[in-house]
């Protein structure tokens, strides 16, 4: 079993799944990432807790990357990284901030994703209609 597939049983049984995984390296420190959302209840910082008293021993065990790291579990909040297929499928209906590889910028609701291309209706009323391969960048929108 690999370390992603024994991360997601154990989430599984913690009542909740995964939404993506990154290490980074942030002030000289390299951080292993689990990001959470809930099978059926918001994700609050106990349930972080829990999962990262649950995990880490494991993790020493297998650890996920190699040398010294950080484990962080956390939400991906309000305003989430949209990175894979499932996470804009999981975003249909809602408010989404889309840039370009051409710079361009686009605000509005995810309406829906058939062949590879979002459906997004702008604010404004206009439709517009983007290739998955033209993001640079996608995260979920609040409008504060």
């Amino acid at each position: 079993m690999t370390t992603k597939e024994t991360i997601v049983n154990i989430l599984h049984d913690c009542g909740v799944k995964l939404y993506d995984i990154e290490t980074v390296s942030e002030f000289n420190q390299k951080i292993f990432r689990i990001y959470i959302i809930g099978a059926d209840e918001k994700v609050n910082l106990n349930k972080c807790a829990q999962v990262t008293k649950i995990l880490s021993p494991i993790l020493d065990l297998e650890p996920p990357v190699n040398g010294v790291y950080t484990l962080e579990v956390s939400s991906p909040g309000i305003e989430r990284p949209l990175r894979k297929m499932e996470h804009f499928i999981g975003s249909i209906g809602e408010d989404v901030k889309i840039k370009l590889i051409n710079t361009d910028k686009i605000i509005g609701k995810l309406d829906s994703l058939n062949s590879g291309k979002l459906t997004i209706i702008e604010y404004n009323g206009d439709v517009t209609v983007v290739p998955i391969d033209e993001i640079e960048k996608a995260r979920t929108y609040y409008k504060w």
